[in-house]
């Protein structure tokens, strides 16, 4: 599982579930990859259980709830993925598909708060406001599926794997990022405008890059800094929807819990679906790159 770029501070291959979590105390270099994210997870958990306890208190507050719990659950399933990624057999890859399901289930958090506060005022009631999140489910489950499928991949087809793992997350952003698109077209500026929710908070679609160095390969490489950007974006665009969420109060349609619980409940009972198929079809000894 070596990466170009990263020269050093590999763990022992084929490592046990205990020696991957006591790796997180130790410094290699994967030791900042998961801490840049189980910190920010740890942060978003809070802020999840502090606006569900109010939830009943603050009308239309469910699509912010469930979007914070999918902040939430994309970092720490990251770092949990980093934590186990010196597992042997097909555990590694267990891992990582998993940290794409919670990826694609951040996304359809994405798209449940767009609908509900960051909507073009003149779409609302649209065609396109109406399938918006049918297809945002739909494409949760596709992104779950082609990103997982791309572990299968890996070995035999490095660079097909990359493209169609790239693909699971850029078309997701693409279509759930159109609100915003327009509204960064056609009216001022909104905080959290280039923050995608799909392809830039996904990091393993990028290699490690460090100078030539070892010392950057534990501390300061790429993959780090995409941590640290990704969720900084994360936290723009929870910014940006806040914003949204308060200026337009009593201006748009409060969803209902159907639609927004239903949404994400749908898309992760998919994905969920698609991981267990996925589970069960890896090989017992998957080859690594």
């Amino acid at each position: 599982y070596r990466e170009p770029g990263i020269l050093s501070g590999y763990r022992p291959p084929r490592s046990s579930v205990s020696e991957c979590l006591l790796s997180i105390f130790q410094m290699n270099n994967e030791t900042l990859n998961i801490w840049t994210h189980l910190v920010p997870a740890g942060y978003f958990l809070w802020l999840f259980l502090a606006h569900l306890r109010d939830l009943g208190a603050e009308p239309g507050a469910g699509p912010l709830v469930l979007y914070l719990g999918t902040c939430a659950l994309y970092p720490l399933a990251s770092g949990t993925a980093h934590t186990l990624g010196a597992l042997g057999g097909a555990g590694r890859h267990r891992a990582y598909c998993c940290d794409y399901t919670a990826l694609s289930a951040y996304g359809l958090g994405s798209a449940l708060a767009y609908s509900a506060y960051s909507f073009p005022l003149e779409w609302l009631g649209s065609t396109f406001h109406g399938f918006y999140l049918p297809v945002a489910v739909l494409n949760s489950a596709l992104s779950t599926g082609l990103s997982c499928y791309s572990r299968f991949l890996e070995a035999e087809r490095p660079r097909l794997s990359k493209a169609s793992r790239t693909l699971a997350f850029v078309y997701p952003y693409i279509f759930d990022s159109i609100p915003i698109f327009y509204r960064v077209q056609h009216s001022k500026p909104i905080l959290g405008m280039w923050n995608p929710p799909g392809p830039a908070q996904h990091p393993r679609n990028f290699h490690g890059i460090s100078m030539e160095s070892s010392g950057f390969s534990v501390a300061g490489h790429s993959h780090q800094l995409f941590h640290v950007c990704g969720i900084l974006g994360t936290l723009f665009q929870l910014e940006a929807i806040s914003m949204d969420m308060a200026e337009r109060r009593g201006r748009l349609p409060l969803p209902s819990s159907l639609e927004t619980f239903g949404s994400l409940g749908m898309g992760a009972a998919a994905s969920l679906a698609i991981l267990g198929i996925c589970f069960r079809n890896l090989r017992p000894e998957p080859h690594s790159r």
